[in-house]
């Protein structure tokens, strides 16, 4: 083993030990430290999530140097987990990493095996089948869905399998004119004109409708509706936070502001 170590490239044995060195700590801390000995996968899962979104905020901000430390808790949350199971001999990091070793190699039979592929749509397709194949509970292709998923986020993979099993539209204006039908069936529902009560849960039906097509569209024309909503709610917050600085140089506040005062400071942020 040592021998294969050594005729590794230099920088593989630095990753390796890097890796050792994270496994040899989670080991002293599951051991020393009250407070990681008293954790579960079931106490850590909540942690988790909230590391998750730390790493897509500094994506979004493109701070590498924060992405790098957000993937660091990351990667110690799934040692962690891994070392609890390990305790019961459910499995430990090496079934981690071989069983994911595993499953690449299967669903990639276009690189491991003597499949052709012509384009990225075909590998999805391959993907969607394999895993079908596979099993695992999923006997729809849409089975793989995560059901707790935001619906943004959840609608666009709903989305991407379908297309990964060939349901999916040929042309983009089919998919614009989709949009175009369910605005006005939208519109029938909520009258913008008249004051009129509305059938509030067929409007909400609708403005579903309205979405998922919005969404597809999206999806059609290579735009991440979750990034692009994300980046409105960042301009949004620093347009308002420039309002608010504005309104308090003044000694005013928000609610004693007229909209047209308002909207002065509102396009001078735009232009910031």
């Amino acid at each position: 083993m040592n021998e294969t170590f050594n005729n590794l490239p230099e920088k593989r044995q630095s990753q390796l030990m890097a890796f050792d060195r994270l496994l040899t700590i989670m080991d002293e801390l599951r051991e020393q430290c009250p407070w990681d000995k008293k954790q579960t996968i079931e106490s850590l899962r909540h942690l988790t999530i909230e590391e998750t979104y730390e790493l897509s905020d500094a994506i979004m901000e493109g701070d590498m140097q924060e992405i790098k430390k957000e993937i660091g808790d990351i990667m110690l949350h799934l040692v962690f987990y891994s070392k609890i199971a390990s305790e019961t001999n459910t499995f430990d990091v090496a079934d981690v990493l071989n069983g994911i070793c595993e499953k690449l190699i299967h669903r990639h039979p276009h690189i491991y095996g003597d499949v052709k592929v012509e384009n990225e749509q075909e590998v999805k397709q391959n993907w969607e089948a394999i895993k079908l194949k596979e099993g695992g509970g999923n006997k729809s292709v849409l089975g793989g869905v995560p059901a707790s998923l935001p619906a943004l986020v959840k609608a666009m993979r709903i989305q991407e399998k379908a297309r990964g099993a060939g349901f999916d539209w040929e042309e983009k204006t089919q998919v614009w004119e989709k949009v175009e039908e369910e605005m006005e069936e939208f519109k029938n529902e909520f009258n913008v004109v008249e004051n009129e009560a509305i059938n509030v849960e067929k409007a909400e039906g609708e403005f579903g409708d309205l979405l998922f097509s919005l969404v597809n569209y999206a999806r059609f024309i290579n735009i991440n509706v979750e990034t692009a909503l994300e980046r409105t709610n960042k301009k949004f917050i620093k347009r308002f936070n420039h309002l608010e600085s504005r309104a308090k140089e003044l000694g005013k506040t928000l609610p004693k502001m007229t909209l047209a005062e308002m909207d002065v400071y509102w396009e001078e942020a735009k232009r910031l």
